[in-house]
């Protein structure tokens, strides 16, 4: 469940730019230059913003552990399906 109350919202312009708040910038230790991570949750269907200036051990709570071993031709096909899926966004 989303807590409204921590909720902030900002405008995206004509060429996809949004401002971040200063509040938020705060909370996320951004300074100007850093880049940011925009991940899918596939638990709750939001996207979840985390700078990218954060190690890779931090990001490990967003990436699901497979539920087993996991083949190339897995991987090769998982990719092949969002490449397509990603085409036909546009």
């Amino acid at each position: 469940m989303v807590d409204t109350r921590a909720m902030t919202s900002v405008t995206v312009t004509s060429k996809g730019r949004v401002t971040i708040p200063v509040k938020v910038r705060n909370q996320l230790g951004l300074a100007t230059g850093d880049r940011l991570v925009f991940t899918l949750n596939y638990e709750t269907g939001y996207y979840e913003i985390v700078p990218a200036k954060r190690s890779v051990i931090a990001l490990k709570r967003i990436i699901r552990k497979p539920p087993g071993s996991v083949s190339i031709e897995d991987i090769n096909s998982a990719i092949g399906e969002e490449g397509e899926s990603a085409k036909n966004v546009q």
